[in-house]
């Protein structure tokens, strides 16, 4: 490529520093989901919910997806999108198979004993 025709981008510094900054605040809080002890589905969808929203500025700004082609773009992130819809998808079918397992396979309270006689027979 000649000089001619080479595009250079160039972003300014602060958009970087603002994102670091927001990144700094996402962990923070992530990890205060941890501090605070919250339990059960709030605390998991809480710390995947900081851990998407990392990943897209992540993406968007450090990776340059911002400034990309809407086509390449979609290439990465319909993909991904797509993988992520499975993953969910494949979440239900594990929850369940393991809520019939325990509907037809259980054996009971307990478990059963079998005491052999003294008499031989």
């Amino acid at each position: 490529m000649s000089e001619a025709t080479a595009e250079v981008q160039e972003h300014p510094i602060a958009i970087y520093f603002w994102v670091w900054g927001l990144l700094f605040v996402l962990s923070a809080m992530s990890y205060m989901v941890d501090y605070m002890q919250f339990q059960g589905y709030l605390r998991w969808s809480l710390i995947l919910l900081f851990m998407f929203l990392k990943a897209g500025f992540i993406i968007a700004f450090f990776m340059h997806m911002r400034y990309e082609r809407l086509a390449l773009a979609c290439a990465i992130l319909i993909p991904t999108g797509c993988l992520l819809v499975l993953i969910g998808l494949m979440s239900f079918e594990a929850n369940h198979t393991y809520d019939t397992r325990g509907a037809y396979l259980d054996a009971g309270p307990g478990i059963m004993v079998v005491q052999e006689s003294e008499k031989p027979h």
